[in-house]
């Protein structure tokens, strides 16, 4: 097995394994955080490959020329980042791929796969019995696909032995940069990510940037009534016995159905509801007390304890980053019955 070394006089080999449809900024922000670190006296050799050593046409259509067969016998790596794709979760994955990337594998140190390239490691047992993570999109699937794996949906990117997962897109970058300071330290880590004007260690974890809310409709009408109703007014009173009273059943029969349909509460649910609502208004560029009102969390405070449980961060800290650049109509009167 190949040993990754921070020897300045020996080249760190760096193999990425790329496809038709691969995400071209899973390939290239990487790259660009390698690059930018031998700029600053590290000695990373890059090389792409794809199975028969063919050109491939990335997910933007660009079509990029490939240094390595991946299939080749003998073939390892340093390092081992195999890149994403959006087809990957849903449609099967070539055998050839597969087993390429399970060779490599085997032949190198590190193995990294870059958003959904995860089902790619996990496809080829790569992932068994490790945590993981991938785009929050797909986490629940990458779960329900493979039971032996960990997933663990918030995080930006997972280290268990020498087996690496990062999420979405430019979490690639994010892993990249703490593979850099694994071999050469904070100091060159940090300046690579000042260099490319990026977090070092970015705040958060990734569900920072994922909707709250993406489950399916219940099929009960008298709870998508619940729904309909929460979600026009988040910040109503949203109590078991109100919401039980619209849907005309019990409290005790609406819980059982939500938990049946949805694997939650009530309260949760609402919960969920006003948070989505909280956050949509912080980007819409409310104010932190505009949006606690507005979603019926009563206080900044309590919107803040929300955001740290739920985030990670704050509301101040959420709307720096998301915030539109528009602030909205103020002139827009408050919701009858609540004032301002």
């Amino acid at each position: 097995m190949a040993a990754t070394t921070a020897n300045p006089a020996s080249p760190q080999r760096v193999g990425i394994v790329v496809f038709d449809g691969a995400k071209l900024l899973d390939i290239a922000g990487p790259s660009e955080v390698f690059s930018e670190a031998n700029l600053l006296g590290a000695r990373y050799e890059l090389s792409l490959c794809s199975v028969g050593g063919r050109e491939v046409t990335s997910s933007t259509g660009m079509r990029i020329a490939v240094d390595l067969d991946a299939a080749v016998d003998g073939l390892g790596f340093d390092t081992l980042l195999v890149s994403g794709g959006d087809r990957l979760p849903t449609h099967p994955i070539s055998p050839q791929l597969l087993a390429a990337a399970a060779a490599l594998a085997e032949r190198s140190g590190r193995v990294c796969s870059i958003c959904t390239g995860a089902f790619i490691l996990a496809g080829a047992g790569l992932l068994n019995g490790r945590r993981a993570t991938t785009h929050w999109r797909h986490t629940r699937l990458l779960q329900d696909a493979y039971a032996d794996i960990a997933v663990e949906p918030d995080a930006i990117f997972v280290r268990d032995g020498r087996t690496f997962s990062s999420a979405g897109v430019t979490a690639g970058i994010d892993l990249a940069l703490a593979l850099v300071e694994d071999d050469h330290g904070e100091a060159m880590a940090r300046q690579v990510a000042q260099s490319l004007v990026v977090f070092l260690q970015r705040p958060g974890g990734q569900s920072q940037f994922s909707p709250t809310l993406r489950g399916p409709r219940p099929h009960a009408s008298a709870l998508r009534a619940v729904f309909d109703a929460v979600a026009a007014d988040p910040g109503a009173n949203h109590s078991v016995p109100e919401l039980a009273a619209r849907a005309t059943m019990s409290p005790r029969h609406m819980t059982r159905l939500f938990r049946e349909e949805l694997g939650t509460t009530p309260a949760r649910y609402v919960e969920a509801v006003r948070f989505d609502s909280a956050k949509a208004a912080i980007e819409g560029g409310h104010s932190i007390g505009e949006a606690a009102e507005r979603a019926g969390y009563g206080s900044p405070e309590s919107l803040r304890r929300a955001f740290v449980a739920r985030l990670g961060l704050s509301p101040r800290a959420y709307q720096q980053r998301f915030r539109s650049a528009q602030r909205p109509d103020a002139t827009r009167p408050p919701r009858a019955g609540r004032p301002h």
